[in-house]
């Protein structure tokens, strides 16, 4: 019995056969695909150095000197969890993602779903508007809200109040962006099919509509908790002093000055938060489309025997 390494024409070198890779005579799109690995190493490799220099057993954030969880909770004073202007900036952060999602969420819906829906003279201008804060840049919005609630909403001020609304501000268009994508996707259809069996618009809306949007819904609120999680501008100018900084404004501080590896560590559960965010929407919606997927997958193969 022969081997494939003896199958192969005795004629064709290494050379030859790296020679033809890099011809490519069948078109394949080598190129590019070694064109996105170089842009995803470029993008994860500084991200893992800085995730490196948090486990870090001295303080040097250059010089590797062995692995210690000193910085997230070894170290008595400068540790993430001994420190308490560290540990005070994630609660602000997570205080103000979770307002964030809890008021952005709803309002996006039904800002999605009514816009959606809108067949008036207003429609297209008031959709264009909705996605206004997508084309301005986050410093004009940052300063805006700044003015707005020191000249005009003066009973807000600058502080904790001030940053939930300037995040559910420019939050509240990524949950209508993402809603009205799984309207068009599902259409109309089951609304009309609920109300020729005799339901109202508010049972077509709670038992139908929602329940097919809930992916879009759990996604929708996945994507603004990471955004605000990570927000610095906005937070930065609608801050009041070290009691409302969130982590962004401390990381940003701390590189001004001399900073230790427990700004990476901090950087670190943020950025794991952020993930595992993210992480949530994407199984979320694997479980509440897998009958969608069934039924798709039951057609194209319904199809398949018809044709055959």
């Amino acid at each position: 019995m022969t081997t494939i390494a003896e199958q192969r024409p005795r004629g064709i070198s290494t050379w030859s056969r790296a020679s033809g890779w890099v011809r490519n005579p069948w078109g394949r799109p080598r190129f590019l695909v070694l064109i996105t690995w170089a842009y995803i190493v470029w993008s994860i490799v500084p991200v893992l150095i800085a995730v490196q220099f948090s486990f870090n057993a001295t303080r040097s954030r250059s010089v590797w000197q062995g692995f210690s969880t000193r910085w997230y909770w070894g170290d008595p004073v400068d540790s993430v969890w001994h420190d308490p202007t560290l540990r005070h900036a994630a609660v602000q952060s997570l205080k103000l993602a979770s307002a964030d999602v809890l008021i952005a969420t709803p309002i996006g819906v039904l800002l999605a779903i009514g816009l959606a829906r809108w067949m008036g003279w207003g429609a297209r201008p008031s959709n264009f508007l909705m996605l206004f804060p997508f084309v301005t840049p986050e410093i004009v919005m940052g300063v805006s809200l700044l003015l707005v609630f020191t000249h005009v909403f003066t009973f807000v001020g600058a502080g904790t109040d001030a940053q939930i609304l300037g995040h559910v501000t420019f939050s509240i268009s990524y949950v209508v962006v993402i809603v009205r994508g799984r309207l068009f996707s599902i259409g109309r259809q089951y609304e009309e099919a609920a109300a020729d069996l005799g339901a109202s618009p508010t049972v077509a809306l709670t038992r139908v509509l929602l329940p097919l949007l809930t992916p879009a819904i759990v996604a929708s609120a996945a994507v603004v908790f990471a955004i605000s999680l990570d927000d610095f501008v906005i937070s930065q100018w609608l801050s009041s002093g070290g009691e409302t900084d969130t982590v962004p404004i401390r990381i940003y501080s701390a590189t001004r000055a001399a900073p230790l590896p427990s700004v990476n560590a901090i950087a670190t559960v943020m950025m794991v938060l952020t993930l595992l965010s993210l992480a949530l929407a994407f199984l979320a919606w694997r479980v509440f489309t897998r009958e969608e997927r069934r039924a798709r997958a039951g057609q194209t193969k319904d199809l398949a025997v018809f044709e055959l």
